[in-house]
């Protein structure tokens, strides 16, 4: 079997006052060339199509168009998408119906009444596929992943692969580039072990974690990543952007991995490219980016560290720079300068700031008033946050 394994499209992103509807819009056309030539078997999102859970209309035609275009490109191919933690499961599965006869299968959520049945796809002389939709923990099945796996060993006396797709956060996998996260809960998820998948499956098809990676020395267990970098923090050396191809010629056989890439018509650029400079430096950096390239159509990030603030005027001038320029500037990403103190005083830099999360805030605060910040206190903050991602119109009522 044959599977082209993409994840994390965010698709109707706004990179501070900058729409990518265009390069989202070239980067679904390169994947629709992807399935032209390499003809897969199936195609698999990993959740996080949409980049909020009430895209707008404009968005919601992107998608539906490329799903359209992709299966134009390799008919028989099956598609299956799983809604991610940035989705709205019932948005997934409001044509549920009529997008099967184009081979595509929407998989909205899940719970513990859940038809185990519903979630697994049967590819033909191929192979199988079971697609899990993110769920908030409390909802999640027990012994899900296994249980599944077990159905499917059943019925597959051919020994054909078999394939996973979930989205979620895996313990010990590397979440550069996902602000407020931890070793304990990346991107808002709490961590999951990775045996919890067990050790049936041939490849697991991963979503969430933006970096492309490879969790065990096998390759059996995946992160396609972000097939365009989604932020800043995601440019760095060695972090690769596009689809995965795999191939698994049957049950408990090795697997094949390929990353193929996807161009970026409008990247990502950090100033400069690793760590903070000076502002006269960045000031000069930036000017030889404008300078000395084909007048590239990117967003720029400035990295700075400053003394205490950035001189007044600094965006006029930044403006002043890139004034007929193709690139976008998006902001300059302030650092303040390690001072050696006596006092426990914390300051913040606006930058430094909107990289908290909440909870962090929220423990700083009760710290403050001297106050013990326990672990059940740090539950209560998790399940709410939880709670509002899962059900954003309840921000607007309360």
């Amino acid at each position: 079997m044959k599977i082209i394994h993409t994840s994390d499209w965010h698709l109707g992103h706004i990179l501070y006052k900058y729409s990518r509807e265009e390069e989202q819009s070239d980067m679904l056309n390169q994947m629709v060339e992807l399935v032209k030539n390499h003809k897969p078997d199936a195609f698999l999102i990993s959740g996080d199509v949409y980049d909020t859970m009430q895209p707008s209309a404009s968005v919601q035609r992107m998608f539906t168009d490329a799903l359209v275009k992709i299966h134009e490109a390799h008919p028989r191919m099956h598609i299956i998408c799983i809604a991610g933690n940035h989705d709205s499961g019932s948005r997934h599965m409001i044509f549920h119906t009529p997008w099967k006869a184009l081979n595509v299968h929407m998989v909205g959520s899940i719970s513990k009444e859940s038809n185990i049945e519903e979630y697994i796809f049967r590819i033909e002389d191929k192979g199988y596929i079971a697609a899990v939709p993110f769920v908030a923990d409390r909802f999640m099945p027990k012994d899900l992943y296994t249980d599944i796996y077990d159905t499917i060993a059943k019925e597959n006396k051919q020994q054909l692969p078999v394939f996973l797709m979930a989205h979620l956060a895996v313990a010990n996998s590397d979440f550069r580039g996902h602000e407020m996260s931890s070793s304990e809960n990346i991107g808002g998820l709490n961590c999951q072990e990775a045996d919890t998948f067990g050790d049936g499956y041939d490849y697991v098809a991963l979503g969430h974690i933006h970096k492309q990676q490879k969790l065990d020395s096998d390759g059996h267990i995946c992160y396609s990543g972000t097939p365009i970098a989604i932020s800043f923090d995601e440019v760095y050396s060695g972090n690769k952007h596009g689809v995965m191809l795999v191939e698994c010629n049957g049950h408990k056989s090795e697997v094949a991995s390929t990353l193929l890439p996807i161009r970026n018509i409008r990247p990502l650029i950090n100033i400069p490219h690793n760590g903070h400079t000076d502002w006269e430096d960045a000031k000069k950096k930036l000017c030889e980016f404008c300078n000395d390239t084909d007048n590239i159509p990117a967003y720029i990030r400035l990295n700075v560290e400053v003394d205490d603030y950035l001189p007044t005027g600094a965006i006029n001038e930044i403006n002043h720079i890139i004034q007929g320029r193709a690139c976008r500037f998006c902001l300059i990403n302030s650092k303040r300068k390690e001072h050696t103190s006596n006092t426990k005083t914390k300051t913040f830099t606006p930058s430094e700031f909107k990289t908290l999360d909440v909870t962090e805030v929220a423990q700083m605060w009760i710290e403050a008033k001297g106050y013990t910040f326990d672990s059940r206190m740090k539950e209560i903050i998790e399940e709410v946050k939880q709670d509002l991602k899962m059900n954003p119109d309840k921000e607007q009522h309360q």
